[in-house]
């Protein structure tokens, strides 16, 4: 069990490298956004960015999965056939899709909830969509054949591009937020040129019928249920902008973006943990291993939660070089909400680590109906909270929607795939975390902290973690060492 959870801790550090490096740099443009644009224009780019991930959906059609899955075995049809159908079915799918999106971008400006004036933004948001669509497979191929390192240049190469793209054309060229998607077309343009190899070492025309078919029935079930699921992460956007106005819908998105770290954590770990899953799911000691990953990730993130709702504030107010903040000063009136979309991305996380039954044992039909009740339950506390709380609301009908994925994928997992979880160890790891955590806020409505303080509360969190033995330290030294096996 120690070289299987070693192999996935190591792969996770590799993806997290290119997570953390990516995200770092993506988030870079946070401030650049929010110290450059008012919040109305942030939220115009919340807003279409938030149908580019719901639309991505329809693009992607869940055929990576699908790649995935019958790739990993090659239950129906060879390697190279496993790979180019997929392929061949992404490509017209979103040649199509695209081509709806660009030649009715003036009608479509009111579904975006956009004027006029910005429909050239959707005609960029076309070819986005088909780039990042195209090169699915090919990163799936990297991903599934532990080919990590070259996964890693791509994807920051995307990402660096995009940044410096951004930077240069709204710094010297004053392009406002058109620069935005330019800056994104053409690193994902790039982006399919740089996995061109891939394409070309893997594809061939020959058309596997039943390998279609089969690729279809495993991936159709997972449109609705990314559908849904974008629906939790996005949806907020568009009902705050119909509520509000697009000065909120820029405080809310600048704020959610605030939860980056444990995003990153989650996907880092979401990228090992498929294929890792997918290619040990055979070992006779699989689901012991599953469990112990279950815990180990809990406390982790749970770390992660406290450092970063404790420290967000002092972060956001450091100044930074050029006299401007994290995030601009007009956006500081959201802050509140960070604690609550880390904790939500920690549930997804969860979910995330119970999602392996359903992809070993081909439950996805499952999945609509476990994200679509998430996404209506989203749907539903956004029109309820919003108009009394505002994003403080919409924060709160995301983390209840994540909380209902987790309920709703537990149950369903262990029916066809049963994983005895450490129970015990995981109820006393929330206990704790909502002690401290309850009693960081109640002190603060009592006296301001200073920072060098608020070290103590994930201080006191280690400390007991250790101390009632929720985690062997042993155990730990064993894993990086590779010594012996976990107990």
């Amino acid at each position: 069990m120690l070289e299987k959870i070693k192999t996935l801790s190591k792969d996770t550090l590799i993806y997290g490298t290119n997570t953390i490096i990516g995200r770092f740099l993506g988030f870079f443009l946070v401030p650049f956004y929010t110290n450059r644009f008012i919040p109305e224009e942030y939220g115009i780019i919340a807003i279409i960015y938030a149908y580019i991930a719901m639309l991505n959906v329809f693009f992607s059609i869940g055929l990576e999965s699908g790649y995935m899955k019958f790739s990993s075995t090659l239950e129906v049809g060879n390697q190279k056939e496993n790979f180019s159908n997929p392929f061949l079915l992404l490509l017209s799918n979103s040649l199509v899709l695209s081509a709806l999106l660009y030649f009715l971008a003036d009608p479509l400006t009111y579904v975006f909830q956009i004027d006029l004036k910005y429909a050239i933004l959707i005609r960029y948001t076309a070819f986005i969509l088909f780039f990042d669509a195209i090169v699915l497979i090919q990163f799936a191929y990297l991903r599934l054949h532990n080919k990590a390192k070259t996964f890693v240049l791509i994807k920051i190469s995307n990402i660096v591009i995009n940044v410096f793209l951004n930077i240069i054309l709204i710094s010297y060229f004053d392009m406002g937020i058109e620069a935005v998607f330019i800056s994104n077309l053409i690193a994902s343009v790039i982006t399919f040129l740089m996995l061109i190899p891939v394409l070309s070492k893997n594809l061939t025309f020959s058309i596997n019928k039943d390998l279609i078919k089969q690729i279809l029935k495993f991936s159709i079930p997972i449109i609705p249920a990314g559908i849904a699921a974008n629906i939790i992460q996005t949806i907020s956007r568009p009902i705050l902008k119909y509520i509000t106005d697009d000065s909120v819908v820029g405080i809310y998105q600048a704020s959610f973006r605030l939860g980056i770290l444990m995003m990153l954590i989650v996907s880092m770990f979401e990228f090992a943990w498929r294929p890792f899953f997918l290619n040990n799911a055979k070992d006779p000691d699989a689901k012991r291993i599953f469990s112990k990953v279950l815990t180990l990730f809990i406390i982790f993130t749970s770390l992660i939660f406290l450092v970063a709702s404790v420290f967000i504030e002092d972060i956001v107010k450091v100044k930074l070089p050029s006299d401007i903040y994290l995030i601009g000063k007009a956006y500081w009136g959201g802050l509140n909400i960070v604690p609550i979309i880390l904790f939500s991305y920690l549930l997804y996380g969860v979910y995330i680590n119970f999602m392996a039954g359903i992809y070993i044992e081909k439950k996805t039909k499952y999945l609509p109906l476990i994200t679509g009740a998430g996404a209506l339950a989203n749907i539903f506390f956004n029109f309820i909270l919003i108009p009394k709380y505002s994003y403080t609301g919409a924060a709160v009908a995301t983390l209840i929607s994540y909380f209902i994925m987790m309920l709703g994928i537990y149950f369903i997992s262990q029916k066809y795939y049963p994983v005895r979880y450490e129970y015990k160890k995981i109820g006393i790891i929330f206990l704790i975390l909502g002690v401290i955590t309850a009693l960081y806020y109640f002190l603060m409505t009592m006296v301001s902290i200073p920072w060098y303080l608020k070290i103590l509360f994930p201080l006191c969190f280690i400390l007991l973690i250790i101390s009632l033995k929720i985690i062997n330290v042993d155990s730990l030294k064993e894993l990086v060492k590779n010594k012996s096996k976990l107990s």
